[in-house]
């Protein structure tokens, strides 16, 4: 079975830093490493794929820096690799990077794709959802365990309040997953050293049929600027039914963005 595995190279801050003048984060506050939950669809991949004769491909969509990660999952047992990156993509949105992998997944045509739950910088659980629908893929989200019997998966997903759903899907389809569903794996020293022979793979957008035009179209937002949060004001308490509170929250956030 080909499993496809999008990853992310998320940003780590120390937890003292400052936006700099220009109202941007100091690059020396910034440690790179593999998204957690990544790391969980990862190993549930490579369990998946023990002893049958089958292939995990990870894929990223970032710049050179992103290529040791991507080392790292080919030492934890990947097949290979494949990294995306134009400089169009700079500060794209979950729903542009789903674009991006949609076009990837088109080229590999894989039976599975497991994305993590969320990424631990943006926290939006939005790509690997949007990565379905743009595939047309039947989907299921927050799996939190899983079985495969021929075509057919079982899977557990995790609802509110502590509740497990037993749900059977067929393949191909896309799962996100959460993490505790299993224990990664570490790599050995042999595995690092071998990973650095695997493939790994380079890709512009125009290799994927697409352009920034094209990618930017599914664009759901972008960054405006960064500032330090106003201090000594409180919480607000907001009365009244779900309309109303959600027509005052849409004022605030208004309200923000023009301060």
């Amino acid at each position: 079975m080909k499993i496809l595995v999008p990853v992310k190279v998320v940003a780590s801050l120390d937890e003292d830093f400052a936006l700099s003048d220009d109202a941007t984060v100091p690059a020396d506050a910034v440690e790179w490493q593999l998204n957690e939950w990544d790391t969980f669809s990862l190993e549930a991949a490579l369990q998946l794929n023990e002893g049958e004769d089958g292939e995990v491909v990870a894929v990223t969509v970032g710049d050179e820096q992103a290529e040791q990660q991507l080392r790292s999952c080919l030492a934890k047992g990947a097949d290979r690799a494949i990294r995306v990156w134009d400089d169009s993509l700079r500060g794209a949105d979950a729903l542009a990077i789903a674009s991006v992998l949609a076009a990837v997944a088109r080229a590999e045509q894989p039976e599975l794709i497991l994305c993590g739950v969320q990424s631990s910088d943006a926290v939006e659980s939005a790509t690997g959802v949007a990565l379905a629908g743009l595939l047309d893929l039947a989907h299921v989200a927050v799996v939190t365990g899983i079985e495969r019997a021929g075509e057919r998966l079982t899977v557990q997903r995790e609802l509110e309040g502590g509740v497990v759903e037993l749900l059977g899907v067929s393949l191909p389809c896309l799962l996100t997953v959460q993490t505790g569903i299993n224990e990664p794996r570490y790599a050995s020293l042999r595995a690092i050293k071998q990973a650095s022979a695997k493939p790994l793979d380079v890709s512009g957008l125009e290799q994927l049929g697409l352009d920034a035009a094209s990618v930017g179209a599914h664009a759901g937002s972008r960054t405006l600027r960064l500032k330090e949060p106003a201090k000594g004001a409180g919480a607000t308490m907001l009365d009244g039914g779900p309309p109303e509170i959600a027509t005052r929250i849409a004022a605030i956030v208004r309200e923000s963005m023009s301060a």
